[in-house]
C-alpha cells in the first residue's frame, strides 16, 4: 500500500528535575547548597532516509515521545541530557503543524534533518538559587515540559517529469517502455492509483526521473476521483508531459481533454501552469488519429511542442525523450513555498508578532475560576510543590504576572476556588 499522507503526534522529552541537596562533609562548616541541575529532554528530529518510499510505517505508530532528561543529583552533579529521538522519513516529505497549518520542514535531501518538537530544558538545582540574603535555599525547579504538537506529513514525489492526462490515455504504457518501471496496465480507468516512478535514460546518456501519476478528471482540484492524491505529487515536477489519446476511441474530444486537465492544474495551484508543458499525442497508430491531431493543432491557441507517438509500437519515443531532456536542462527547480532570496544583500526582517498571552481567566458552571495559558501552565509544571519555599516562589511569580489583580477584577473573593490544569487552589486575600 502506498501511503502519502498521515497525521501523527510528537512530544519532546521533559527536562530532568533539579535537586535540593547540601554539602555535608567533615570539617566543612556550613557547606552550602549542592543540588545539581536536571538534564535536557530529547528533541524529536525527522531525518530523510532515501531508502524509504512511503509513509507506511506511520500507519502503525502514530505517537512519538522522546525520553526525558536525567534528574539532578547531590554534590552538584548535573543530570545527563537525553539522546534525541531520530525518526526516518522518505525524501519529499513536507511536515505541517495541524493547528496552524504552518509548514515546519520540507525534507528533500538524504540525511537532511529538522527539529519537529524541542525537548524541555532541565530544572535548576538549589545551587542556582543561592544569594547573599538566602545562602541555603530549599528551592529547585522541575524540568521544563517538552514541546508537543500534532503534525501532518505529506509525501510529494521527487520526480523531474510528471505525466498528466485523463485515465487510460497510455501514461503507464509510456513509462513502462521508456524505463524499467513495471506499472500495472489494464483496460479500465484508474488502473494507476499510486504514483509510479521510473528512471529514463536517453541514447546520449542523459537521465531523469519520470512519474506516472494517478489519472486526472474534471473536479480533481476539489478532491473528485483521485484529485488531491494526484495533484500533491505534481508540485515538485519541473516539466509536465501531457499525454492525450489522439485516437478518440472512447468518444472523447482530445482538445476538450487537454483544456479540462489544464483547468484542473490551474484551479489547484496557479504556479503549476508556469512549468513548461510538452504535449504527447499518443495512439497515433490507430485510425482517425492523424485527422484528430490536425484538428487539435488548429484549435490549440498556445505554442506547445507536440510529439506524435505510439507507446505500444515505440514510434516517436527517441525524439520525445531528447526534447524532455533538453527542456529539463534549461528549467530551474520551482520552489514549493514562496521564499524571498537576495544573494547580494543580507537583510534582517523584523516582523511584529503579537506577544504571547501569559494567562486567561474563565469561569466554570460551578462558579470556580479557571486559569489557562502556555506560560502559566509551564511555570506550574516546573514548580516543586513538595517544598514550601518553591510554593512561595510560585505565588510571587503569579503576583508579578498580574494574576491576583486580574482575578479580583473578575470578582474573585476570599475562599473562591481557582483551577489550574487538574489542580485546585483557594483564593486568599
Amino acid at each position: 500500500m502506498f501511503v502519502d499522507q498521515v497525521k501523527i503526534f510528537v512530544k519532546g522529552g521533559d527536562g530532568g528535575n533539579g535537586m535540593v541537596a547540601f554539602r555535608r562533609e567533615k570539617y566543612v562548616a556550613m557547606g552550602g547548597p549542592a543540588g545539581g541541575d536536571g538534564g535536557k529532554g530529547a528533541s524529536v528530529i525527522f531525518q530523510v532516509d532515501e531508502g524509504l518510499r512511503t509513509l507506511m510505517d506511520f500507519r502503525y505508530q502514530r505517537h512519538f515521545k522522546a525520553p526525558r532528561g536525567e534528574h539532578g543529583m547531590s554534590k552538584g552533579q548535573h543530570g545527563k541530557g537525553a539522546q534525541d529521538l531520530i525518526i526516518k522519513v522518505p525524501p519529499g516529505t513536507v511536515v505541517k503543524d495541524e493547528d496552524t497549518n504552518e509548514i515546519i520542514a520540507d525534507l528533500i535531501e538524504h540525511e537532511q534533518q529538522a527539529v519537529i518538537a524541542k525537548g524541555g530544558r532541565g530544572g535548576r538545582g538549589n545551587t542556582r538559587f543561592a544569594t547573599p540574603a538566602n545562602p541555603a535555599p530549599e528551592i529547585a525547579e522541575n524540568g521544563e515540559p517538552g514541546q508537543e504538537r500534532n503534525v501532518i506529513l505529506e509525501l510529494k514525489v521527487l520526480a523531474d517529469v510528471g505525466l498528466v492526462g485523463f485515465p487510460s490515455v497510455g501514461k503507464s504504457t509510456l513509462l513502462s517502455v521508456v524505463s524499467a518501471a513495471k506499472p500495472k496496465i489494464a483496460e479500465y480507468h484508474f488502473t494507476t492509483i499510486v504514483p509510479n516512478l521510473g528512471v529514463v535514460e536517453t541514447d546520449d546518456g542523459r537521465s531523469f526521473v519520470m512519474a506516472d501519476l494517478p489519472g486526472l478528471i474534471e473536479g480533481a482540484h476539489e478532491g473528485v476521483g483521485l484529485g488531491h492524491q494526484f495533484l500533491r505529487h505534481i508540485e515538485r515536477t519541473r516539466v509536465i508531459v501531457h499525454v492525450i489519446d489522439m485516437s478518440g476511441l472512447e468518444g472523447r474530444d482530445p482538445y476538450a481533454d487537454f483544456t479540462t486537465i489544464n483547468q484542473e492544474l490551474q484551479e489547484y495551484n496557479l504556479r503549476l501552469l508556469e512549468r513548461p508543458q510538452i504535449i504527447v499525442a499518443n495512439k497515433m497508430d490507430m485510425p482517425d488519429a492523424e485527422q484528430n491531431l490536425q484538428e487539435f493543432k488548429e484549435k490549440l491557441t498556445e505554442d506547445y511542442p507536440i510529439f506524435p507517438i505510439s507507446a505500444i509500437s515505440r514510434q516517436g519515443l527517441r525524439e520525445l525523450l531528447y526534447a524532455i531532456a533538453d527542456q529539463l536542462e534549461q528549467t530551474p527547480e520551482f520552489p514549493l513555498h514562496e521564499t524571498i532570496q537576495d544573494d547580494t544583500i543580507n537583510r534582517v526582517v523584523y516582523r511584529h508578532e503579537k506577544a504571547e498571552q501569559e494567562f486567561e481567566i474563565s469561569r466554570d458552571p460551578d462558579g470556580s475560576f479557571v486559569l489557562t495559558g502556555d506560560k502559566i501552565e509551564r511555570l506550574f509544571k516546573m514548580t516543586d510543590f513538595s517544598r514550601d519555599e518553591s510554593v512561595r516562589r510560585f505565588s510571587r511569580q503569579l503576583r508579578s504576572m498580574g494574576v491576583d489583580d486580574a482575578l479580583r477584577e473578575r470578582g474573585a473573593q476570599h475562599g473562591d476556588t481557582i483551577r489550574l490544569l487538574e489542580f485546585e487552589f483557594e483564593f486568599i486575600e
